[in-house]
């Protein structure tokens, strides 16, 4: 296992708990994510989330696609057994360790998602995933990543974080939390928004778009065509 993952193990316990207050705008983050899926409601799809961790995001989306098959791809043991035990009663659900920077993705989804995972990964990796992405999707399939965008210039960069100190210090963080989302913050390899639009539409992606934008929190992706 590598740093982040064995920086992941250590938060596991405490991570759904700090959540909310480490992502201040996470209710409408993950609504906007769930909202830009373009399928319909009663749909029997195929949902690969890579970078699941405990299975938050997995979660609100198997709350909106009832019929949905879901495969959560992590590489912290730790945040997967608490993703496991959150679905343990749902046979629709199945987990995996695995690094999915390195190792073949499965096939044959109709969606991909993932939540605050890829900007973890270097540039080159980054533009290799999408390209993974791609090819593990059906025809008409999407992939929507809500994901920390890095600011367009070092002085937005700048705000961007501060912004986000103030906002997560209002929402009461505790010291031990905020300690251990900025020792997880030291593995972050972020890239701008820009870029990671033309390097899906380099992967062969239509549709890309950004859907929601909140200081360094984005929703965007794009469809395969079908």
């Amino acid at each position: 296992m590598n740093d982040i993952g064995q920086a992941f193990n250590a938060g596991a316990a405490r991570y759904d708990t700090a959540r909310r207050q480490l992502v201040p705008c996470l209710d409408e983050y993950y609504a906007a994510a769930m909202a830009s899926a373009p399928f319909a409601a009663d749909a029997a799809l195929r949902i690969l989330d890579l970078g699941a961790g405990t299975g938050l995001l997995a979660q609100c989306f198997l709350d909106a696609f009832p019929n949905a098959r879901l495969t959560l791809i992590d590489l912290s043991d730790q945040m997967l057994q608490v993703a496991h035990e959150r679905f343990a009663a749902m046979p629709a659900v199945s987990c995996r360790i695995a690094d999915y920077a390195r190792e073949p993705l499965p096939s044959e989804f109709d969606l991909v998602i993932s939540g605050l995972s890829i900007h973890h990964l270097s540039d080159p990796d980054k533009r290799g995933l999408f390209g993974k992405i791609f090819a593990a999707l059906r025809p008409g399939g999407a992939f929507i990543n809500a994901d920390q965008v890095l600011g367009p210039t070092s002085e937005a960069e700048s705000k961007y974080r501060a912004e986000w100190l103030r906002q997560v210090k209002a929402k009461k963080v505790s010291e031990a939390d905020l300690a251990a989302a900025l020792q997880r913050m030291t593995h972050d390899r972020m890239a701008t928004l820009s870029a990671q639009l033309a390097w899906l539409g380099d992967a062969g992606f239509v549709q890309v778009d950004c859907v929601y934008k909140n200081w360094s929190f984005a929703v965007f992706g794009g469809r395969k065509p079908g």
